[in-house]
């Protein structure tokens, strides 16, 4: 039996955590929110609704993700596919299993969900997202001749190709720095369409000035980092 795990990295997210949490398809053996150093129950709230919860107090995204391949790495048995979803509820989990198809089907090592416009709902991504989107893409396409369309955070990895990537950031650029990393390694990838709702709350990133610059920032960073190792 395939095993498929799902790290949700949570900071505040106690009004929409239980939500996403009960709308997982069954087909995942484990569910494992990482509290990322949260003032709100998010940790207790996620664990009544049966997650395994961790605590990262360092804030940042890529350090709550790293927190929960720490968490895998110590289990006995190890997972088949890795899943990463944000825990603001503006994905469908239960889309989860359109995401987890292609490598079970096709063993296609890589699979992003694709927050496509005809399958959003309006005001959902916030101008600086749709820009930072439209620019990351377009630059990974001119230098490593990418086909992603965008740097959506629901997406599927096969564990052991995840471990491979050495994944190091610890904020915002997590998600660009995954398909770098699969580009440069030419793992087979899929984008999936999948439907995109506003989230519950405010976003921590494109909510804010301050983090739509940081995003920017530090996603632009990577791309031009890795296009000078060409």
């Amino acid at each position: 039996m395939t095993i498929i795990k799902v790290i949700i990295p949570a900071y505040n997210e106690e009004d929409c955590i239980t939500n996403v949490i009960v709308d997982i398809p069954d087909i995942v053996s484990e569910i494992i929110v990482v509290n990322n150093n949260s003032s709100d129950t998010t940790f207790e709230t996620a664990k009544k609704a049966g997650a395994t919860t961790l605590t990262e107090t360092n804030r940042g995204y890529g350090y709550a993700c790293l927190k929960g391949m720490e968490y895998i790495s110590k289990l006995s048995e190890k997972p088949d596919i890795i899943v990463f979803l944000d825990g603001d509820y503006s994905d469908y989990p239960e889309e989860l299993t359109k995401i987890v198809a292609p490598i079970l089907e096709k063993d296609i090592d890589f699979v992003i969900g694709a927050r496509v416009k005809e399958l959003r709902q309006p005001g959902s991504m916030t101008g600086p997202q749709l820009f930072g989107n439209w620019l990351a893409t377009g630059l990974m396409k001119l230098f490593f001749r990418s086909k992603f369309t965008d740097l959506g955070p629901f997406r599927a990895i096969k564990y052991g190709k995840l471990l491979a990537l050495e994944m190091e950031d610890k904020t915002y650029g997590w998600t660009v720095e995954m398909q770098l990393k699969a580009l440069k390694r030419k793992y087979t990838y899929l984008e999936v369409p999948i439907n995109y709702r506003n989230r519950i709350g405010v976003s921590k990133v494109s909510g804010t000035v301050k983090g739509a610059i940081f995003a920017g920032v530090k996603i632009l960073g990577w791309i031009f980092k890795y296009s000078l190792k060409k």
